[in-house]
């Protein structure tokens, strides 16, 4: 699947099941907060906090509710993912090429 049929899916998703999208605030709050569900997870599992009873650590669920947020947003402000990654990938392209190989921090 591309990211445009993500958003395609998302899209048709919300239209038959969520009734409207969310405002773009709601939306930012509830990527917030999906964003804190990541961290959670990876404080836990990679970091130095313990687990609790009944934690749900699936990394890979928090990171697509993230997804499934950034797409609502796209769609809702008309932004086509697609062509918005491969801009930054060329931003980032032009901009780091040589940054990171030449970043002594990186070499150990």
């Amino acid at each position: 699947m591309t990211i445009h049929e993500a958003q395609e899916r998302v899209d048709a998703w919300i239209k038959q099941y969520g009734v409207r999208y969310f405002s773009e605030l709601t939306n930012m709050a509830v990527l917030t907060e999906e964003v804190g569900e990541v961290a959670r997870v990876i404080a836990r599992r990679y970091g130095d906090q313990s687990s609790k009873a009944g934690d749900d650590l699936d990394l890979a669920d928090e990171l697509a509710d993230v997804l499934w947020v950034v797409m609502c947003l796209a769609n809702q402000t008309g932004i086509d993912l697609d062509a918005a990654l491969e801009r930054n990938f060329a931003k980032k392209t032009s901009r780091d090429s040589q940054r990171h190989l030449n970043n002594e921090k990186l070499k150990h």
